[in-house]
């Protein structure tokens, strides 16, 4: 054996991020959660055969939001490195944002009687939103104001450093008050310099509605009975961000897997290589094996990989228990179960949603998430199955900061 080098296969990190799963117990699920109620085989191994416990993704005085909570889960405390939301989208779209440039969020929405009726404009089509996106640059752009289609109503806004804007207001993320008046929800400067800011944002809205009326997509949307993207609505200003490398602070080059710009914009920030895959969508009918697969691919190259599904979050906040848990179920069975399957070489997996987003609030909420790290050979909790009950009395790890896990899962 003198002289002989041993050389021992790496250890793969997964984490699978079902956005928005978490949720509150049901009256119709006779008091279970919808991750509770259902079949979920596969997530039930990793947290069997895991550790567990209940995470916090989100901290007082930063906004409910699936960047700070993502942020958290990558190991990145938010409250160093939060910038803003579109900011990272941004990133993700190749659009670059200047020292006193700021970006936003625009929403393509559907406004009915003076109130936000889809924060999705019926998830209208890339397509569809690319040309209704150009109508507004045409329309509404200029020297220094620009807009950026992003994918399906999700698109990107920048104010340059010649407006002077600034990003001291506060502004209501769309899928927070649907049902709600645009008069109750305009942004609200939170200091001087930010008031001529504030006074754009409301000025560019309104004017949208007259370009969006008679526009083309609109006019054939309505046609098809679906919903028209009548109004756009800034929200999630912010400036650029400056984070350190993923593999600086953990040691590892990595992957990332996702339908939403936010995600892939934390990912370039953070150095992990975007995985492009046809078919991804942001909702039911996102071609979940093919996210599955790429990772997996990845890993071939790299030891880590995050997968992120928006799914079960389009469904909490559409308030639809049936869609939910079939977005669950789509997970278990065709993410979840073929990782367990298809990846060969020793791995850890976290599992865990990011947020609750529960269906009777169809918002997202601050309670703690559930969580499970699974290490096929390593220490067991021997919990029952994934779900909020289940772990937060039985999980070994109590209750963490969410920005804990990751010096866990790469230990």
């Amino acid at each position: 054996m003198s002289g002989q080098v041993i050389t021992l296969p790496k250890m793969k990190r997964i984490v699978i991020v079902p956005d928005g799963m978490a949720d509150e117990p049901v009256d119709e699920l006779s008091g279970k959660t919808p991750v509770e109620a259902a079949n979920t085989p596969n997530m039930d191994i990793i947290a069997g055969d895991g550790v567990c416990g209940m995470a916090r993704t989100f901290y007082e005085g930063l906004p409910k939001d699936s960047s700070i909570a993502n942020m958290s889960i990558m190991g990145y405390d938010p409250r160093r490195y939060f910038c803003g939301r579109s900011p990272l989208e941004a990133i993700n779209l190749g659009i670059e944002l200047g020292e006193g440039d700021m970006s936003l969020r625009c929403n393509l929405i559907t406004v009915e009687d003076g109130r936000i009726a889809d924060f999705t404009a019926g998830h209208i089509t890339d397509s569809e939103a690319r040309a209704i996106m150009g109508e507004l640059e045409k329309n509404m752009g200029c020297r220094g104001i620009e807009f950026h289609p992003g994918v399906s109503y999700r698109n990107i806004i920048v104010l340059r450093s010649l407006n002077k804007p600034c990003a001291d207001f506060d502004a209501v993320a769309p899928h927070d008050m649907v049902g709600e008046k645009l008069d109750d929800n305009w942004p609200k400067p939170q200091s001087e310099k930010s008031g001529a800011t504030v006074k754009w944002i409301k000025k560019a809205t309104m004017d949208s509605w007259s370009i969006l009326e008679s526009h083309p997509v609109n006019i054939k949307r309505a046609g098809e009975g679906k919903r028209q993207a009548n109004s756009i609505w800034l929200w999630g200003q912010g400036t650029r961000p400056a984070m350190p490398s993923f593999e600086s602070m953990y040691g590892l080059k990595g992957s990332i897997v996702s339908a939403v710009d936010l995600l892939n914009g934390i990912g370039k920030a953070i150095g992990l290589d975007i995985l492009r895959v046809e078919g991804i969508t942001g909702y039911i009918d996102t071609n979940y094996e093919g996210k599955a697969d790429a990772a997996i691919k990845s890993l071939k190259e790299l030891d880590f990989t995050y997968i992120h599904i928006e799914s079960p979050d389009e469904c909490g906040h559409e308030g639809d228990i049936e869609k939910k848990i079939r977005a669950i179920e789509d997970i278990d069975k065709k993410v979840v179960g073929r990782i367990l399957d298809r990846v060969d070489e020793p791995f850890k997996v976290l599992l865990m949603p990011d947020h609750p987003t529960p269906v009777g609030v169809r918002k997202h909420t601050d309670s703690p998430v559930p969580f499970a790290i699974y290490d096929n050979g390593g220490h067991k909790d021997g919990v029952k199955f994934f779900g909020e009950s289940e772990i937060s009395k039985n999980g070994s790890l109590g209750l963490v900061y969410a920005t804990s896990l990751m010096g866990r899962l790469t230990a």
